[in-house]
Parts: structure tokens; C-alpha cells; sequence
């Protein structure tokens, strides 16, 4: 029996391995880095040891660190968790090597489906060659051959885009995965992304738990999951859980994994197999009654599954809630998170603690919500609404994208596809703040002005105040009564530091108010107070480029210099963040008047990168 997990990731992940551990009464040990060691994972394990000597970008990657570790613990097995080394074959083998028990495939399987260029040849399929790519082949999508999450991947359209893309990607899947193998494969433009849970034991039962449906993607990073695919003939589901029972016996699989494909014009299209849980496998287990990990642990103990898997019951959605910022491209966003609360009803995942800090180094999903329900309809419905009520406090989030993209018809009515976001994109971010909210802020500034001196028995000029709201300034102003405090155009009820009531149009409206420093959160909008009067001193020359985000310059364009011509959209300077690469482009054609980038250089939200004076027309 184990009796002690260590598990080879962080954040949500660990912390997610670490519950169902607790449960069964399983000790439980966390690997940090140095920028983790505060970290929730850290904490909540029951031991948690220290990895010396590497990056925080790389310490995940060092197997070896990890294995002693798990010695030093005293640790009886290992679980991978879902990223980083969870599909390195090598990693597996000196677990097992080291006498430990390793919670996960084994090492020939993981080494015959981690690496997507060897599971499609074991399918019968082949990659596209790089060198012999046409235009009629566009367009095509270049891909990692290890990990998964969206990294090392780039959609090519043209040509003479190619060996960029496949250099970025390259890049891109070496920082993540510490391989930078990639491929290439034809892109199918509205295909659904669907998959099938499998979950093998060590005497020969495969399970097939049924389909998700992970089409809605940006930057081919799933955002919004549901177990069962939805629409699917009961042909093509029953087509796609034989393939996956084969791909799995093929490698004599055991354990948790994914078999995924592109469905297009009622057709199965293999993609991948990975050997490891997905960030979405809570859906299955909503779905199922089952807990995959602790399936994961029963299966390395040489336990054997029930010959046919639970029924399935109900319908689950799942939604990604990220730390970034639509005004800003997307740029990851770190911070403290103040506050992180959804209503009762709704699994969260998470691998932070109200005031943690989120770092520069990794990933910036914050938690994972997940509602389920007797029908579809109902459960998108239930998550929809605890995203919008949920209480988020601190960098600025997807979660008004999330609850526009549950809400749209094209998803509630099971139409959608992975080019969702290149169609709706631009209208599911269009900023739409209360207006009401940074007066309800400004009220709540000042209550405790209007009880201590602020109201003057002669009338005065209106107090007032500035907030940006989505990128866009907003003045409010109101006065100091005898009453009390006053706006035009609304009665206020009542105005405390936390809790603003405004009656409009007869209708009463409550605004809960939070404050941490100059950031204000009125209901689930986020506001920055300005001071009254703006800086003349920080103006920036037209055409500056700022960092979007905190992160390190990886590259500069080659041959760039102060006074070299650039082109609207080249790509200049390239920043990692979170494990991405970032590109910084030219916003019009004219002349690098201004470098301040080099390779190595770690840059803060703000800083000055480059400036292009255009070009006079």
C-alpha cells in the first residue's frame, strides 16, 4: 500500500493530487522553488522540500532534484501530476530505477504516445514535412512534439511565415517542456476538439469514460470544457471511444490518459494521446461519480478497475479562470490576489490562497470552476452565474470572457467549433463596466468624509474623483449634504467602506465595495483610482513601446538598431512570461528612434522597449 505521494508539479495541480491523497490517508510531500516557497501547494502538503540550484522557470524539469527529494522525504511513491515531466519517459524510469512507485503509465507507453510525432506514426499516421510544404497544403499548424497547454504551437497561413514560426515554436516548446521537438500538420479551420477519458488497470480492463468537448480555444489553449461532447451522433461517440481503448492497448497503457481528435464533417480525426490526467478531467469525474487520482493510486497498488465503468449522469462544464488582461493582448498578469471566492454549488480548483501572490514564472491560471448538472443547459447555466457573482480581487482576469462565451448562442446551442474566438473574439471583450461603478466607488471613498467635517453649511463645488475602468477614464463627481452624500441623477440609501446601496429609476441597487490600495473592485468591476490632477511629467513620445507585462527580453529582431526602418507589425523584441513567448511589433512603418531591449534584460509592466517614429504620409 503507499503510504507517502510526493507529486511532481505545483500549484493547482499539486493541490488537487494533495486532496484526494488526504482523503485517503496518504502522506503527502510538495517540491518547491525558490519562487514557490510560499506557495498554497507548498503549504498545504504535509511535507514540502526544497529544489536548489535551478531557475524557477526550470526546477520543475529536473527529475533528478525531484527523485532525491522524494528519498530525502522518505516518499514511497511519486505522482507527476499533469505538466512539466508527467510525459518524460526518462523521468518515469528513474522513479521506478530509484525503487519508488510511480504513479502513471509505464515509462515504453509514455514513450511511445508523449512525444505526438511517434503517436501518430503509431496510428498510422504521418507529419507533414517542413521542407516540402506548399501553398496548397496552407493552411498548416506547427506543433511540439511534447507537453500540451497551448505552447510551442503556431497556426501558419503564408508561406514565407514558416521558418519563423517553426523557430518561435521550437523556442517556445524547449522553455516549457525542456524539449524542442516540434511538427507540422494540416490545420483544420472549424473542425470540434473533442476527447475521450480512458483509464486502463494492470490486468488487462481498459475504461472508456466517455467524451469531452474542449473546442472553445484561444491561442489553442482550451478555456472552456464539457463532459459529454454535446450534438455527437451515437455512432461517432461510440467510433471515438474504440479508438481510444485501441490506442491504449496498442502500448499496453495503464493508468489515467487522453485520447484526443478533431472532429470535422462527422469524421474522426486522430490527434494525440496524452499520458497523463488533463486540466479538465474534473468534468469526467463530475459526470462518472468517480476520483480519477484516486483511481490513478488504486491502479499502481495492482488493484483491478470493475469490468464496465460507472454510467454516466448529468452534464458538466468546465471554465479556465486566467490572470490576463484583454486590454493588453492578453498579457499574463501578476499581483496579489486578494480575494477568491465562488458560490457554494460549484467546484473550484485552485492552487492560491486569498493574498498570495502571482508570480512571473508560471502559468496564470488562477483556478478551474466546474458546475454540473442533470442537463446541459442547467449546468452552463450554474456556471455562467457563479463566475459572475464569484468575488475576484486583485490582477485583472478572463472572467467576463468566460461568462460571455457560456452565455453566447453559438455555445449554448452546441454549435461551436475551435474557431469560436477568431469569430466572436473582439465583441465577448468589448468593455461593458457598470456605469454606476465608480460612482459606488467614490461613495464608498468617501463615507467617512461626509461624518467628519465634510459637509459645509455654504454650497460648494462638487467633490470629485477619477477611476480607469477597461482602459478608459472615468470622472465622477458628488457632493457633501446635511442629508448626507449626493449625486445627480440617482438617491443614494446608503454608503459605507464596503457596501453602497443606490436607488435608479425607483430600483434599488446594492454594490459591495472592496479596496486595496488604489485598486477598487465594485461588484465584479475593476477599477484603479487616479489622482485628481494626471502627472504632466509622465508622457511618453508617440510610438513608444511599453512591456505589456513583467518578463524577460528572450530576443531581439536580428540586425535591429537605433535608426533602422521597420514596417507596421514586425516584430521587434520578444518577451517570455509565464513559460510564453510574447512579440512586441512595429505599430506603423517609420524609424526605430529608440532601442532599450537586449536579450536578458528583465522588464516590469511599463517599461520602455523601443520607439517608432512613424513614417510622414
Amino acid at each position: 500500500m503507499i503510504s507517502s505521494v510526493l507529486v511532481a508539479n505545483r500549484g493547482e495541480i499539486a493541490c488537487r493530487v494533495f486532496r484526494t491523497c488526504a482523503g485517503l490517508g496518504i502522506r503527502t510531500v510538495a517540491v518547491h522553488s525558490d519562487a514557490d516557497g510560499d506557495a498554497l501547494h507548498a503549504r498545504l502538503a504535509d511535507t514540502a522540500v526544497r529544489l536548489p540550484g535551478a531557475a524557477p522557470a526550470e526546477t520543475y524539469l529536473r527529475g533528478d532534484l525531484i527523485v532525491r527529494a522524494a528519498l530525502a522525504a522518505g516518499a514511497d511513491a511519486v505522482h507527476p501530476g499533469y505538466g512539466f515531466l508527467s510525459e518524460n519517459p526518462g523521468f518515469a524510469r528513474a522513479v521506478l530505477d530509484a525503487g519508488l512507485v510511480w504513479i502513471g503509465p509505464p515509462p515504453q507507453a509514455v514513450e511511445a504516445m508523449a512525444s505526438k510525432t511517434r503517436a501518430k506514426r503509431l496510428m498510422g499516421l504521418d507529419p507533414l514535412d517542413p521542407d516540402r510544404i506548399t501553398e496548397a497544403d496552407l493552411p498548416v499548424l506547427v506543433k511540439a512534439a511534447a507537453g500540451g497547454g497551448g505552447r510551442g504551437m503556431r497556426i501558419v497561413r503564408r508561406l514565407d511565415e514558416l521558418a519563423t514560426a517553426l523557430e518561435a515554436a521550437r523556442a517556445e516548446a524547449a522553455s516549457a517542456f525542456g524539449d524542442g521537438e516540434v511538427f507540422v500538420e494540416p490545420y483544420l479551420e472549424h473542425g470540434r476538439h473533442v476527447e475521450v477519458q480512458i483509464l486502463a488497470d494492470t490486468h488487462g480492463t481498459v475504461w472508456a469514460l466517455g467524451t469531452r468537448d474542449c473546442s472553445l480555444q484561444r491561442r489553442h489553449q482550451k478555456v472552456v470544457e464539457e463532459a459529454p461532447a454535446p450534438g455527437l451522433a451515437e455512432g461517432l461517440a461510440e467510433e471515438l471511444r474504440t479508438l481510444a481503448v485501441r490506442a491504449a492497448r496498442a502500448v499496453s497503457y495503464t493508468g489515467a490518459g487522453t485520447v484526443e481528435f478533431l472532429v470535422a464533417d462527422g469524421r474522426a480525426h486522430f490527434l494525440e494521446m496524452n499520458t497523463r490526467l488533463q486540466v479538465e478531467h474534473p468534468v469526467t469525474e463530475a459526470v462518472f461519480g468517480v476520483d480519477l487520482v484516486a483511481e490513478q493510486i488504486r491502479v499502481a497498488e495492482g488493484h483491478a478497475l470493475e469490468p464496465e465503468p460507472p454510467r454516466a449522469r448529468g452534464h458538466a462544464v468546465e471554465a479556465r479562470l486566467y490572470a490576463e488582461d484583454p486590454a493588453r493582448g492578453w498579457a499574463p498578469q501578476t499581483g496579489t490576489l486578494h480575494r477568491l471566492a465562488v458560490p457554494s454549488g460549484v467546484r473550484l480548483d485552485t492552487g492560491y490562497a486569498d493574498g498570495d501572490t502571482i508570480g512571473v514564472h508560471y502559468d496564470p491560471l488562477l483556478a478551474k470552476v466546474v458546475a454540473h448538472a442533470p442537463t446541459r443547459a442547467e449546468a452552463i447555466r450554474r456556471l455562467a452565474g457563479a463566475l459572475e457573482s464569484a468575488a475576484i480581487h486583485g490582477p485583472v482576469t478572463n472572467r467576463d470572457l468566460l461568462v460571455r462565451s457560456l452565455r453566447h448562442e453559438e455555445f449554448t446551442g452546441g454549435r461551436m467549433d475551435t474557431g469560436f474566438y477568431d469569430r466572436h473574439l473582439t465583441a465577448l471583450t468589448t468593455p461593458a463596466p457598470d456605469p454606476y461603478a465608480p460612482l459606488a466607488a467614490a461613495l464608498a471613498d468617501a463615507h467617512g468624509r461626509s461624518r467628519f467635517g465634510g459637509w459645509r453649511n455654504v454650497p460648494s463645488q462638487p467633490q470629485v474623483k477619477r477611476y480607469a475602468v477597461a482602459g478608459q477614464e472615468h470622472e465622477v463627481r458628488y457632493r457633501h449634504t446635511r442629508q448626507g452624500l449626493a449625486a445627480d441623477g440617482v438617491r443614494v440609501v446608503h454608503a459605507d467602506a464596503g457596501l453602497v446601496v443606490l436607488e435608479i429609476d425607483g430600483v434599488q441597487r446594492r454594490f459591495e465595495v472592496a479596496r486595496y490600495g488604489d485598486q477598487v473592485h465594485v461588484g465584479t468591476t475593476r477599477l484603479t483610482a487616479l489622482p485628481r490632477f494626471p502627472d504632466p511629467t509622465a508622457r511618453l513620445a508617440p510610438g513608444s513601446l511599453l512591456a505589456p507585462m513583467p518578463g524577460t527580453v528572450v530576443r531581439v529582431a536580428e540586425g535591429l538598431v537605433e535608426g533602422a526602418t521597420v514596417r507596421a507589425g514586425q516584430g521587434l523584441v520578444w518577451l517570455e512570461a509565464m513559460k510564453m513567448q510574447h512579440q512586441i511589433t512595429a505599430p506603423a512603418t517609420g524609424t526605430l528612434t529608440a532601442l532599450h531591449a537586449e536579450p536578458g534584460r528583465q522588464v516590469e509592466p511599463g517599461t520602455l522597449l523601443a520607439v517608432v517614429q512613424e513614417t510622414s504620409s
